[in-house]
């Protein structure tokens, strides 16, 4: 279990789970296309957590960093709810450490096409109610986000708090043109919830400064991050 005590800090946190997802490969360097049709270093992607040792521990970052800055920040959650898909296994798995460090919660996820048989309708787990936490991968565009915010309100509960393993940092596209937000940013604007991150774009650069003498497959990688931030960090 991953446990940071009264002497460290959430910078630690963020340390570990970057070491960890470069060992995993789900963090790589090299040239990427994102979305917006920018040309990144580097390139994360949750899904290939794709082992139950590697979603175990996973879950355990997850868990301490809500615990964590929720109770820095005085968030107050009843549940967690995971967009499909990639959220349902991310939801499950952080609950399942919540429990196992004594604060155990319901969960819920949706479906993407509503069942018509059997229990029926869209959501599968606990039922929404109170403050919830969605719990998700990466936010891009935000589509996950709103769409969760959306069927937890129509279910009479409300929005607490997003979850999510990496925040970029970097600014949104919108008609082909940069915006001055990012899409971290333009959630907590529009929803007024506090988005939460294991680490952030922040975290990446000290993590590639202080590591990149010891590990020669970041060497040089700090630069070219760091340049990129430039143009479209927030």
């Amino acid at each position: 279990m991953i446990v940071v005590d009264s002497n460290q800090n959430l910078q630690v946190l963020s340390d570990q789970f970057l070491q960890f997802a470069v060992e995993k490969q789900v963090l790589r360097f090299g040239e990427f296309k994102t979305k917006a049709g920018r040309m990144s270093p580097y390139f994360f992607n949750a899904g290939l957590f794709n082992t139950g040792s590697s979603l175990q521990k996973l879950s355990e970052f997850y868990a301490q960093t809500l615990l964590e800055q929720t109770a820095e920040r005085g968030i107050q959650f009843d549940m967690l709810f995971g967009p499909a898909y990639k959220g349902i296994p991310l939801v499950a798995g952080a609950t399942m450490e919540m429990a196992r460090r004594g604060r155990d919660v319901p969960y819920a996820f949706n479906r993407k096409e509503a069942k018509d048989h059997g229990e029926g309708g869209s959501l599968v787990g606990a039922p929404l109610e109170g403050r919830v936490v969605i719990v998700d991968d990466v936010i891009s565009a935000g589509t996950s986000v709103r769409e969760s915010v959306e069927i937890i309100r129509a279910n009479g509960a409300e929005p607490a708090a997003v979850l999510i393993a990496l925040d970029r940092m970097e600014k949104g596209m919108r008609d082909g043109q940069d915006t001055q937000h990012s899409a971290v940013q333009e959630v907590e604007q529009l929803y007024g919830i506090p988005v939460l991150a294991i680490a952030n774009l922040q975290d990446l650069l000290r993590y590639l400064l202080t590591r990149q003498a010891a590990n020669v497959r970041l060497a040089g990688w700090y630069e070219k991050v760091k340049e990129y931030r430039s143009r479209y960090g927030v």
